[in-house]
């Protein structure tokens, strides 16, 4: 069976190459990381000294594919002109920062649709997404739609509402999907049990199509099923529990593709870096049987 390419959210303190670095000692496979500063519209330029460093260091560690996530500010699906001006904007640099660094997959969120409505919403960003395309016909870089808890008035909680989406992309074949654990759950997806999992994966399938299935991040809930709360926990220490991740490990359906933990920065007891953690017992639940 394929052996799962795990990883991490990554640090750019010090400069992106940094976040390589610092995957490889984790003993990371692949990696997540900002290619910016993620509460910031502006973005410092990448000078080509960034590039070349970059670029080294994912030869050097072999750490593969690359994944970017866009900043937080960014909304494409907002009613207001001005905050879409900026967001579109935004995007764009996210975009155009990923390809000429080689990054594989950048990852984004819906966005909101501040009481205008679902179909509005879902509108605003197919146009947006439409127009960005249209604007990098050459670029490699495949953009990733990430599920969401649906707090508020969140787009991307049902498969529906990205099976939506999708239909509006003219280029549908440059963007693909990212599922998170923590939000399929709190969204309603009860992957805490086998029953769930199993309508969830055979859900996706049908609705959506596996082949776009590109990334996964892997998050234990701190949030019960259905809260439509986005609170990430270390594996095992939420409401997923072990046996949920061991299910999506071993999953043939699931298991080619890279799956990187956005669990929370910090030292356990004993001083040792918790993304070292997670990531050991996430491979202690592989079965390389199958």
């Amino acid at each position: 069976m394929a052996i799962p390419r795990l990883g991490a959210h990554m640090s750019i303190a010090g400069g992106l190459s940094k976040a390589l670095l610092r995957g490889k000692e984790a003993g990371c496979d692949t990696i997540q990381l900002f290619t910016r500063n993620s509460n910031q519209w502006r973005a410092k330029p990448l000078t080509p000294q960034d590039i070349d460093a970059f670029r080294q260091a994912q030869k050097t560690t072999g750490i593969t594919p690359l994944i970017a996530h866009d900043i937080y500010l960014i909304n494409l699906a907002s009613p207001k002109p001005q905050l879409r001006h900026l967001s579109k904007a935004a995007f764009l640099e996210e975009i155009k920062r990923a390809e000429v660094l080689g990054i594989d997959y950048l990852v984004f969120h819906p966005g909101s649709h501040m009481g205008a409505g679902v179909d509005e919403g879902l509108g605003r960003i197919a146009k947006a997404i439409n127009e960005l395309l249209e604007k990098t016909p050459e670029f490699n870089v495949q953009l990733l739609i990430e599920t969401t808890a649906g707090q508020g008035t969140q787009l991307g909680r049902t498969f529906q509402e990205l099976a939506s989406l999708l239909s509006y992309i003219k280029q549908v074949k440059r963007v693909g999907i990212c599922l998170d654990t923590c939000h399929i759950f709190a969204a309603g997806y009860d992957i805490a049990n086998l029953l769930g999992y199993k309508r969830m994966r055979d859900d996706f399938s049908r609705i959506i199509g596996l082949d776009k299935l590109k990334a996964i991040h892997l998050n234990d809930s701190k949030s019960k099923l259905a809260s439509r709360v986005d609170r990430h926990a270390h594996i095992g220490l939420g409401h997923l529990g072990l046996s949920t991740f061991s299910r999506l490990l071993n999953d043939p359906l699931f298991n080619s593709v890279p799956m990187v933990l956005e669990t929370p920065k910090e030292k356990n007891d004993a001083g040792k870096d918790m993304d070292v953690v997670n990531l050991g017992i996430l491979r202690g639940l592989i079965n390389p049987k199958g």
